[in-house]
């Protein structure tokens, strides 16, 4: 996600000020600053930890105040230095991108990395010549880690739809 997600930042950045929002983990990684700065060195990267947001999603407070308040405040750094692209670190955060459009302002590109790594799995999937026909109705396999009763609730309620089967898994 890292990589795909800073390219796609690059190409929208036109003053190269990219601030990135993320986790804790990801943001003291420096894992997109560093990708960013690998890839041109005269961009600026600005980080800025968003330790609320997952636990605002998960708990469906998406369009809460309370939500809209914390994400203000969590951009206010980011928009006082002026950044011109915002990456979305997380894929936790899409979801509040309706809120985040309207705090960052229409000067903010905001870039979603799943989006670009999606034409990259699709290029890969054509190249292997195993792209599914778009005929063919989709088929949807969930595999999480963790509760699937829980998953199936929180991911009914975030996609608008039920998920009807997911099945638990262990990662070695």
């Amino acid at each position: 996600m890292i990589e795909p997600g800073a390219r796609a930042a690059l190409a929208a950045s036109s003053a190269g000020r990219i601030g990135v929002i993320a986790t804790v983990g990801t943001i003291a990684a420096q894992a997109y600053q560093q990708t960013l700065v690998s890839l041109k060195k005269d961009v600026q990267v600005f980080g800025q930890p968003c330790p609320l947001f997952v636990p605002l999603v998960e708990g469906g407070f998406i369009e809460a105040e309370e939500t809209k308040r914390v994400a203000k405040e969590y951009l206010k750094p980011l928009l006082k230095e002026k950044i011109d692209t915002l990456i979305l670190g997380c894929t936790h955060y899409p979801h509040l991108l309706k809120a985040l459009k309207q705090i960052a302002g229409p000067a903010v590109t905001i870039v979603d990395p799943a989006e670009e790594v999606v034409r990259d799995v699709k290029k890969l999937l054509q190249k292997a010549g195993t792209l599914k026909n778009k005929d063919a109705p989709p088929k949807y396999e969930y595999l999480v880690t963790g509760s699937v009763p829980q998953f199936q609730d929180l991911g009914s309620r975030l996609l608008g739809k039920p998920i009807p089967h997911a099945k638990q898994i262990k990662l070695v």
